[in-house]
This record gives C-alpha cells, structure tokens and sequence, in this order.
C-alpha cells in the first residue's frame, strides 16, 4: 500500500529558508538581489506564473536576464533554497508582460492550472510568490487611519506612512477547516449548486472570531449538512492562495447519521460507503475533487484505512477506460 503524499503546496519548509531576520537588512538584500546565482519567479498583476513554453516548470529569470530586460520593479525576497536566493517579481503593463513572455519563451498559467504539473518544491513557491503578492495588491491602505502604505522587511510587511500612526500590517491568511465525517462504515460528502455532474466533496468553512479549530468543524457541519459531530482528530493543512487560505484538514466521527440540509449552502449531502465510491468513480456518476486539494487527501486517507482502496488508483482506472 503506498504511502500518502503530502498536500500540494506544502513542504517547503524543507527546501526554502525564508531568512525572516535579514528581511530588514538592505545591503545584505541588495547583494542576494545582484548575486550571479539569484533566480526571480515571476507573476502578472493577476497571480498567474510564467512557465517554459515547452515544459512544466517555472520559467526563473536570472540577475543578467532581469538586467538585460530593464526589469527594475522591486523584488521581495522569497528566501534561500539550495544556497541561491529567491525573490519574486511582479510585472505590470502589457508592454512588459508581452516582452517578458517572448524574449523568456514563457507562458503564464494560474496556480490552479499549474499546481499538479509543477514538480512540488516549484508549485509550492508558486503558492507563496502569489499569496504575498496578492496580499500586497489588496492592502494599499492603512486599516486604522486610512494613510497609504509602503512595503518594508522585502514585502512581508506593509508601514502606514502617516508618522501620527505609523502601524505595521502583517500578510494576512483566513483559517478555514475542512473535514471528512464518517458514521458506520460511510463517509459524509456534499455538493453545491453549479458543480459539475456528479462532483461531491468533504465540508468545508472559515473559523469564526474566538472559535477553536475543532468547534469550528462541528458547527460548519452542523450548519452545512445537520449532522451533529462529536470526536475530531486532526489530519494536515494546506496553503490555499486562492486568495489568501490556510485549508485545515481533519477527520470526524457523526454521533447520527440525520442529514438535514440548513443554510442552503450545499444542494446535496450523502453518505457515501468505500463501495459506493469506487462503484461512483467506476461509472461517472461520483467525481471527487481535485488531487490539487487537501479534500481530495481526506478521502483517500479515509478510502485507504476504511477499505484498502487507492483513490489513485481509482480515479487512473476510471480515465484509462
């Protein structure tokens, strides 16, 4: 049986130092920016990534190549991996954009659309290059005396420029939770209006001012779908910069299996047995979510422990038919 791989988007710790503490040290920046061995991930004012037109990877610019293109927009540091500095560049202007693309041979794609084709460490630093940059772009103004803001510490921080208030804004992420239920044997899946045929997925919603994560999953599924949940384990997490979510994942037990459907979020809840599943995958008529999700890792945990099937394995068969 193989082992479960980790969420997309997560890892990088593992390859990346951020060097959070030389944020603030320009010389010490300056010299990375101009080193012969930095690489520049760049993004349009959309979040979409540039990638070689040929291949699924990132297309990196490098300090002679940013030079020779008067790429003189300010990069923020993205950290250290494999003893190179990484930094992020956000082009703006069709003009730029347009010359960047032909002189690089580029192509731009969305973290949605390059997520799974990216090798993992590259579609990780995709997530973090765009959810700081769009983090950036939101926040233009100070939330407390309205002033406009300026980036400090290599774009982690925003100042207000008004010197009577002078506070510091820090990147912001939205904790959500998302959790697969089970009760005898079944697991508790949903969909909502406007998915495609067939489409049914774990719950999900955002933790609310004072909530634990763990009260967050029971009162999401109680408002969702009506069914009460007792015990909640932890499963993993999830960066989701689409635009700016902290995906945390877990496991539940229903203490009934009552489905009645109340804020009218989801047009359908089930439970669903492993066989009913693989039977749904087998004929079409059950699609699960992407492999892009942590969702799609808490059915395949759950698949995996409850009956011994791959949802890999599952799903290949299903478009080799």
């Amino acid at each position: 049986m193989s082992a479960t791989p980790p969420n997309t988007f997560a890892g990088l710790s593992l390859i990346l130092d951020r060097m959070a503490e030389r944020r603030d040290d320009a010389e010490w920046l300056g010299v990375q920016a101009a080193s012969p061995t930095a690489r520049y991930l760049l993004l349009d004012t959309e979040g979409r990534a540039f990638l070689h037109v040929d291949r699924d990877a990132l297309r990196w610019l490098d300090a002679d190549e940013r030079r020779r293109l008067s790429i003189d927009v300010r990069a923020w540091l993205l950290g250290i991996a494999d003893g190179r500095p990484h930094f992020l560049l956000v082009l703006e202007g069709d003009t730029l954009i347009g010359a960047a693309e032909s002189d690089l041979r580029a192509r731009r794609a969305s973290l949605r659309e390059a997520g799974l084709l990216l090798p993992a460490d590259e579609a990780s630093l995709f997530a973090y290059a765009k959810g700081l940059a769009h983090w950036q772009r939101e926040t233009r103004h100070c939330a407390y005396c309205g002033s406009p803001l300026v980036a400090v510490s290599a774009g982690h921080r925003l100042q207000c420029t008004n010197t009577d208030c002078g506070r510091m804004h820090f990147p912001r992420t939205d904790a959500a939770v998302i959790v697969i239920v089970e009760h005898e044997g079944a697991c508790l899946l949903g969909r909502q209006n406007g998915w495609p045929p067939g489409r049914y997925s774990t719950l999900a919603g955002f933790v609310e001012p004072g909530e634990a994560l763990e009260d967050a999953v029971r009162r999401e599924v109680l408002e969702e779908s009506g069914v009460r949940v007792g015990a909640v384990r932890y499963h993993s997490s999830q960066p989701w910069p689409m635009p700016a979510s902290l995906m945390v994942g877990f496991t539940a037990v229903a203490l009934e299996p009552t489905i009645h459907l109340r804020d009218g979020e989801l047009e359908e809840a089930r439970w669903f047995t492993p066989q009913q599943i693989a039977d749904g995958i087998a004929d079409g008529s059950f699609v699960p979510s992407s492999p892009l999700s942590v969702s799609y890792r808490l059915l395949q945990h759950w698949l995996r422990e409850r009956a011994g099937m791959e949802l890999d394995a599952l799903t290949t068969a299903r478009t080799t038919m």
